[in-house]
């Protein structure tokens, strides 16, 4: 058959559609089979939110600085009852003399051959008492704070301690020797030798501390080293009656056992404070932690490497808070500053002419806000140091030049003159302050033999006993002067007078109310 010439094209164009036809119906159903057999599945969720800042970049820099602190020391062996056994160390001296029943117990307890003396050190984990190595007592955290291998940890975690071990953030040991150490402050420097440059961080400025700023806690808690805890700093001027220079500050980061001589850090990776203490009444974190601050720790951690101890600056004076009744009673704005309550007879504030009654408010014209913080500006002062110590005193403000003092290794407590004196028969009374009282024996004062238990005496805590010695900075010898005292109180506008008391040895100010009318 001759096909025209026309026909060929049109042909092959139907052939070639239908092919296609076929084509796209197999595809269709091949998706249908596939369908059939494995269903497609919808995407994950995945939400497009900004990324909060973490603090692995932190840790990853300043870890290689931070140690775990061992503590070892050599113990005697005690018997059950706390009594010492290193000239009795089997224990078997209080034995009856029967050489039967002593063989007894030197089997029994793996004394009898060295076989039996192995399997039973082996069994029950008994010590030689013939070995003398230092034994584990204590472990804390520490940190370099120079590329020599000084490093800063807590006082109680070394004190009782003979030999020291740090380990690294890599698991490396290393012994250490002890530098010095400061129990006020609760710090302690110890120094790594003969191993190369160390990796070290720097303290920080902390007086640029706010509540509310992030830091960071690295440690050995329970003995796990390298552990990290973030937070933010909680509070700060915290007064926990560690010692007389309290000023913590309080971070939120977990802090358990064994952070103790651990540094927080700041973002730049600084250290703003030292894990020293928590507030735990189950013995674990909830939360509440207190540093000693960078600014402290710097400056006797500078001490402590030079010297080996801190020498601080001694004023000799015995101070207590100014309470609003007290800044009432003698004239001043605020209840800010330290108030004297006795000078020490051989103190550098005595000598200088600082006497009962005045109170502190600057020191080279810093301005003291508590008795803490008079204890840490004269601390921060070394021995001999002359210094301008303000007072208040008779309504107005009076400046004395004090060459400071060694603050002697415990507290010197000053004396009184007066002795405690029995009442006499016949006692007068101060009705407006709710007193009894009677002069005392040698002249000097008011002995005080009756409290009303409703008055503001009672309510601010004099008894009888107490020996009241002056009112407003008047010597007083008779109820005569405390009345007038309370008068000239009244002229000057006061709601209240100033009693300098004295009991057991010791003075203290009271400020009590007086009437008008």
């Amino acid at each position: 058959m001759n096909i025209a010439p026309n026909s060929y094209p049109r042909t092959r164009k139907r052939l070639m559609a239908a092919a296609a036809s076929v084509a796209i119906a197999g595809a269709i159903g091949f998706a249908a089979v596939a369908t059939g057999t494995a269903p497609v599945l919808a995407e994950a969720v995945r939400v497009e939110a900004p990324q909060v800042p973490g603090f692995a970049d932190i840790v990853e820099r300043v870890s290689p600085a931070v140690v775990s602190v061992k503590v070892k020391a050599k113990i005697e062996p005690a018997a059950d009852d706390g009594s010492d056994q290193s000239d009795d160390p089997d224990g078997l001296n209080n034995l009856p003399d029967n050489p039967q029943l002593r063989r007894f117990f030197k089997e029994f307890r793996g004394f009898g051959d060295q076989n039996g003396q192995d399997q039973d050190r082996r069994r029950f984990g008994r010590r030689d008492h013939n070995n003398d190595q230092p034994r584990p007592v204590a472990q804390g955290s520490g940190f370099f704070i120079s590329d020599d291998g000084y490093l800063v940890t807590n006082n109680h975690v070394v004190e009782e301690g003979s030999a020291f071990t740090v380990v690294m953030n890599d698991g490396k040991e290393l012994d250490a020797k002890l530098i010095g150490t400061d129990p006020r402050t609760d710090l302690a420097v110890l120094k790594v030798d003969g191993v190369g440059k160390f990796t070290y961080v720097d303290f920080a400025d902390d007086s640029k501390v706010r509540v509310g700023d992030w830091v960071v806690a690295v440690g050995n808690p329970f003995g796990l080293g390298g552990t990290v805890t973030a937070g933010i700093v909680s509070a700060r001027g915290r007064d926990i009656g560690a010692g007389p220079y309290d000023d913590f500050i309080q971070i939120d980061a977990s802090v358990n056992r064994g952070n103790s001589g651990g540094p927080t850090f700041n973002l730049n990776g600084q250290v703003v404070g030292i894990n020293t203490a928590i507030f735990s009444p189950s013995g674990g974190s909830v939360g509440i932690a207190f540093d000693i601050p960078a600014s402290t720790a710097k400056q006797v951690v500078q001490d402590l490497m030079k010297n080996g101890s801190v020498q601080r600056g001694w004023l000799g004076v015995e101070i207590q808070p100014v309470t609003t009744d007290i800044a009432e009673s003698l004239g001043l704005k605020s209840e800010k500053g330290a108030l004297v309550s006795s000078a020490q007879d051989d103190g550098p504030g005595k000598k200088a002419g600082i006497t009962s009654g005045d109170v502190i408010t600057q020191v080279d014209g810093k301005d003291v806000a508590s008795p803490k913080e008079l204890a840490r500006l004269i601390g921060a002062y070394s021995p001999g140091k002359s210094v301008d110590v303000t007072v208040w005193r008779d309504g107005k403000s009076e400046t004395l030049k004090v060459d400071l003092g060694k603050l002697p290794s415990s507290d010197k407590q000053a004396s009184a003159d007066q002795q405690q004196p029995a009442a006499p028969a016949k006692p007068d009374t101060l009705a407006d302050l709710g007193l009894t009282v009677t002069k005392s024996d040698n002249g000097n004062g008011l002995v005080v033999t009756d409290v009303d238990p409703d008055s503001a005496a009672a309510d601010r805590g004099i008894q009888p006993g107490d020996v009241i010695t002056s009112v407003n900075s008047m010597e007083v010898n008779g109820t005569a002067d405390v009345a007038k005292a309370m008068a000239d109180a009244v002229k000057s506008g006061r709601k209240a007078v100033l009693m300098q008391i004295t009991r057991d040895d010791t003075n203290r100010f009271v400020a009590l109310p007086v009437a008008k009318g």
